[in-house]
């Protein structure tokens, strides 16, 4: 049995145990002492703890596969004769560019590099990284920041991107026999997605730098997915749009379209069914939730009118535990339950759109940390990303106080 499974299995068991406790020393989830409130408080734990174990060794295993796939591909064709370069790949794909990319990062400049790295400069003085590496630290960036695995990621050449959207519909009417047909036309608006730049400065000390056997690129990727990764997900979660991205909260709060409760206290199944049902049917059908670890605390304790926990534990590796039988996902940058927030997302993030702008940018800088032993890495990328159809996305708030 893998590990995963077994503590799927162990947090199957701790829950049903907390739920039965709930059941026995509760009145619609309400604990009747403080003492039944911390018994349950210590079950419940259990329950996320192992959650959490399942995530990480979950993550793991994704990031053993991804470090597990081949680096080349295998020769199919007839090897060229010598001298025959047509298939060789240029610019920043160039095997090349890669390593004298590479040679620039490990050691100071030489000869070589202003030829074979000015296909890669950017305004700012650093290096555009080869291409080969960028898918790297675009993979490492996914397994940072859950939300690129649901919201739809383009790929741009240029600062803006602008996507042609649907206002509103045509529709169709009764008529007459031989009657003129009403005319009735689709309204059309344009949404434009920019390139916000995004960037975070990387130390290494020189004794790392001068070890052969330290994995400088893997080390790095990781330090940038980890930063660039926390960031994006606020900005795609919560952020006002002004020099970043427009996070889907954000859009959805001053949209109004949110399913409002009066008391976070009071929160309870009727609320979530609303949620649900405000969302049409055929968006309904790929949905899922986004919501605050707390939240998630909250709704564990919520019973539909069957008398059975809308919240439940997957027992199957590769499902999701769900919320209404409905995938969910949790972030720290998500809003609390808590008066004037809004606090749960509901819908389909595919129609949420993250806009890369191709070429993330390293610069090395040789002085600035030289005093502390170390040497500085400028690491940057530009994105951005916005709702673009407001209707498939949904919220719970809770009513602001006064």
């Amino acid at each position: 049995m893998s590990k995963i499974l077994e503590l799927m299995e162990k947090r199957a068991k701790a829950w049903n145990a907390a739920k039965e406790f709930l059941d026995t020393h509760s009145d619609n989830g309400s604990m009747v002492s403080a003492e039944d409130a911390a018994t349950y408080d210590r079950m419940e734990k259990e329950v996320t703890d192992l959650t959490k174990d399942i995530e990480r060794l979950q993550r793991q295993e994704q990031i053993d596969k991804m470090m597990n796939m081949p680096t080349s591909e295998p020769i199919t064709g007839k090897p060229g004769k010598a001298g025959d370069v047509s298939d060789e790949k240029v610019g920043t794909a160039s095997n090349a560019y890669k390593k004298v990319f590479w040679d620039n990062i490990r050691k100071r400049n030489y000869y070589d590099v202003e030829d074979v790295l000015s296909v890669g400069t950017d305004a700012n003085g650093g290096y555009l990284v080869p291409d080969e590496y960028e898918r790297k630290l675009l993979d490492t960036l996914q397994d940072e920041n859950f939300f690129r695995h649901i919201a739809h990621v383009i790929r741009t050449n240029n600062g803006t991107h602008t996507i042609p959207v649907v206002a509103s519909h045509g529709t169709a009417a009764w008529m007459d026999e031989n009657g003129l047909y009403p005319e009735s036309e689709d309204t059309f608006d344009q949404v434009t997605l920019d390139a916000y730049k995004l960037g975070t400065a990387i130390k290494v000390s020189e004794e790392l730098m001068n070890d052969s056997v330290f994995d400088l690129e893997s080390y790095i990727a990781t330090e940038f997915a980890r930063r660039i990764g926390a960031a994006e997900e606020e900005a795609f979660l919560v952020g006002d749009g002004k020099k970043k991205p427009e996070g889907v909260f954000t859009k959805v709060t001053a949209g109004k379209a949110v399913t409002e409760i009066a008391d976070a206290t009071k929160f309870s199944f009727d609320d979530i069914m609303d949620l649900f049902h405000s969302l049409r049917s055929v968006y309904r059908n790929k949905a899922q939730f986004i919501l605050n670890d707390t939240t998630i605390k909250a709704i564990r304790k919520i019973k539909d009118n069957n008398g059975t926990y809308i919240w439940q534990p997957s027992v199957q590796v590769g499902q999701p535990d769900t919320i209404l039988n409905r995938p969910y996902k949790t972030s720290i940058y998500a809003p609390e339950l808590a008066a004037g927030k809004t606090a749960i997302l509901f819908g389909d993030f595919s129609y949420y759109w993250i806009a890369d702008r191709k070429g993330r940018s390293f610069k090395r800088l040789n002085e600035l940390y030289a005093a502390n032993g170390q040497i500085g890495f400028l690491a940057s990328e530009r994105v951005d990303g916005k709702l673009i159809l407001p209707e498939a996305v949904k919220g719970l708030s809770v009513k602001a106080k006064g």
